[in-house]
């Protein structure tokens, strides 16, 4: 895959979220309190404005790639045994802390 494809891949879902903080605290948020940051740019991939900061206390790294296919396997399987309920999934790696896995329920939590 070119840099140039990987690149825009990458930018898709930093604007998928930084949408999705928007609309969460609408109507206390601006455009200008959440941006995607630059390519090759240090840090998180969200930069919060001090306000977005106080309402939305978290550091967002996004990661777009092909090699998530077995997280994904798993989030399935969750989702297949979900019934009516919501589908979370929940990985931990040796000698790491546990990572909860839903992007929708996680920004219907923090409204």
């Amino acid at each position: 895959m070119k840099q140039s494809s990987r690149t825009k891949k990458g930018k898709l879902l930093q604007n998928l979220v930084r949408d999705k903080i928007l609309k969460t605290f609408k109507p206390h948020l601006k455009k200008s309190d959440v941006v995607v940051a630059q390519t090759g740019e240090t840090g998180a991939d969200i930069k919060l404005s001090r306000i977005g900061a106080r309402l939305c206390p978290f550091s967002f790294e996004t990661k777009n790639q092909e090699r998530l296919s077995t997280l994904y396997g798993w989030y399935d399987q969750s989702d297949r045994n979900s019934g009516k309920l919501e589908p979370v999934l929940i990985i931990k790696q040796n000698g790491r802390k546990p990572l909860v896995i839903n992007m929708n329920l996680f920004f219907e939590l923090i409204k």
